[in-house]
Parts: C-alpha cells; structure tokens; sequence
C-alpha cells in the first residue's frame, strides 16, 4: 500500500478533478503489476497496473492481490468501472487503502467486487491515503475546495509595504521556486483586487514544471485595468465581481453579491466550477476574511528572518492552527499549519 501512494503522487496536478489512485498487482510477496492514474480522462490505475504485467506473468493475474489506495469506480465516467475490469480478469483479492467518498462509487465499488466473488479487505493505511486525496475528499465532504492560505511577512511581521508604494519582496529566490511548486499542485490561484492592482502578479508556475493553476481574482467593482498581467488570456482567468456574468476568450466574469460574504459565494462557485482546491495568495485583507471564518485547510507562512521594515501592511492574525512542519531556506523559515477543525483523517 505504501507503494500504491507513492506511485499515486506521480499524478499529483494531472489528475484533477479526480483523485490521486496508485495500483499494485502482487502473486506470492512478488510485484508483477503496478500503475497510477497518470492523466484527467486517462485509464485508471487499475487498468495501467494491470496492462503493465508481462505476458510471462499474465496467467498469475487469477492467483494475486491487488492492492489500491481508492476504492475502485462502480460507474461509468471518461472510462468504463474499473470494478468491472477487476473482476473480469479474476482478480481474486483486492486491499484497499480506503472508500471513495464521490456519491456515484462510496461503497458501490466494494459491493460490485464482494457480489462477484472477489475477497475485499479494506483500511490499509486508511489515513495515509485519505490524507494524499485531502482535496477530492474535502470538495465532495464539505462541498468546497481544499483551500490553502500563503503569505510572506517579514521578520516583525509585515506582509506589503504602504499602499500604492514600492512593492515589498519577501522572500527569497529559493523559497519563490517552492511556491511555484505550489502553484503546480493547485487547481487555482486567487488573490485579491489591491494584490492585482498594485503587484501586477503574473500568478503562473513558471518557476517550476508543472500544469499551471486557474488564476482567481477579487475585484467587486470592476476597477482593475485591463492592462495587467491577469487579463492578458494566456491562462484561463476567472474574475469575481457584483456587476456582470459573461465569459470572453480565457476569461470568464463571475458575478456575486454584496450583501452576501463573498468568500461563501466564491467557494460556492468554486464547488460549481468543479475547481477543487484553491492557494489564496493574498491580500491580507482577503487572506483575514478566510480565516475569521475558519475556512482553511493549510497556512503556509514564510517569514524572512532578516527583514525589518517600519512601515508597511501587517500579516494576517491566525486565529486557530496546528503546526505540523517547519523549514528553514536561507533567509527564509517557513510554518505549515494545519486547520484541526477540517482536518482530512
């Protein structure tokens, strides 16, 4: 099983909106069979594992284990059930690291092998493999994207410099090729209107390889200029605002309203979007609306060690969060907190 979520990593970024699924194809403690869910409307693991065995090793498929970190689909999708597939190569066991929480497979994926014949153990490593799926379980639990919140301040904890003055860098080249990183495992990308207005941020990975994110802006008003990098189409751009609905080339005006808080309405049209999981950069203002009303899921905080300023914007105020990890990049130290509140077990 571990194996199983080690191949299922590989997929991270590629595979959404379905989720991260490794396969092992086991006969007398010997692998002869192992696959990963590579790409969106690609075969599933259980077909890549399968396919892979050599046809020295084809008629060992009736006398082996298949191990699988997902419980395998029951339905129809961009491919066939993988259930299906299983028991028409009589596979006769199947382990299974945990169910699927999607509507159209929890439970129906187990049923389909157990009706057949097939001997299903299920909860191996349960945790572990509920924890590498955090965003697919959170979107169908809590009908909302995973939702990581990052930001840099410096060492007396300032996140921008005055409004409309020079912008503040942060952190450091080493630490800003990670957050591409970020970027790459993310579906989307959102940041606020002063963010947009006065960084001009590009919001792509460009730092690192990897599918670039759905960039999400804040602009209620509609006052931010065309000229800026976000409206310039090359990545599909998704603006949120109180006066218009239209979609252009690349870019789509999503209206919301006033008189509801808009990060319940943005989450919400993220849920309809099918976006499901989202890295808010900022401002301080948007990234404090998140947090005051506990919608979070990780804080990634950077914090330049060496940076004093005596003006500037302050970083947002966590109100609750576990620290699960800490490095440190040089000049940079960087806190990973986790919300125990919606905490994916």
């Amino acid at each position: 099983m571990q194996r199983c979520i080690q191949l299922a990593t590989a997929g991270a970024g590629y595979v959404a909106p379905n989720p991260m699924v490794g396969a092992v194809l086991v006969h007398e403690n010997r692998i002869i069979g192992e696959g990963y869910h590579q790409a969106y409307g690609g075969p599933h693991a259980e077909v890549h594992c399968l396919n892979s065995v050599s046809e020295a090793d084809r008629h060992l498929i009736s006398q082996s284990v298949m191990y699988v970190s997902l419980e395998p689909c029951a339905h129809f999708g961009k491919t066939p059930p993988c259930a299906d597939l299983i028991i028409e190569k009589k596979v006769p066991q199947v382990v299974i690291g945990c169910r699927d929480p999607f509507k159209q497979v929890d439970g129906k994926g187990v049923e389909k092998l157990q009706t057949a014949g097939v001997q299903v153990t299920i909860g191996v490593l349960q945790q572990e493999c509920r924890s590498l799926n955090k965003r697919f379980i959170t979107f169908h639990k809590h009908h909302r994207p995973y939702i990581i919140l990052k930001w840099a301040q410096t060492a007396n904890g300032k996140m921008a410099g005055d409004p409309g003055g020079e912008r503040l860098l942060i952190s450091n080249e080493f630490t800003n090729r990670l957050v591409h990183k970020w970027r790459s495992e993310e579906a989307a990308i959102l940041v606020g209107t002063n963010t947009a207005l006065f960084d001009d941020p590009a919001l792509t990975n460009r730092l690192w390889n990897g599918p670039g994110p759905v960039r999400l802006v804040v602009d209620m008003n509609l006052r931010l200029p065309s000229s800026l990098q976000l409206f310039n189409k090359k990545v599909r751009t998704i603006v949120f605002n109180s006066l218009k609905h239209e979609e252009q080339e690349n870019l789509l005006y999503y209206q919301v309203t006033h008189d509801v808080n808009p990060v319940h309405q943005i989450l919400n049209a993220l849920y309809q979007l099918k976006i499901q999981s989202v890295l808010v950069e900022g401002g301080a203002q948007l990234l404090q609306s998140f947090i005051d009303e506990g919608l979070w899921d990780e804080m990634r905080v950077i914090t330049n060690n060496e940076q004093v300023v005596g003006h500037g914007l302050p970083a947002p105020r966590m109100l609750t969060g576990q620290l699960q990890q800490q490095e440190t990049l040089f000049s940079d130290t960087l806190h990973y907190f986790v919300n125990p509140q919606t905490l994916v077990h």
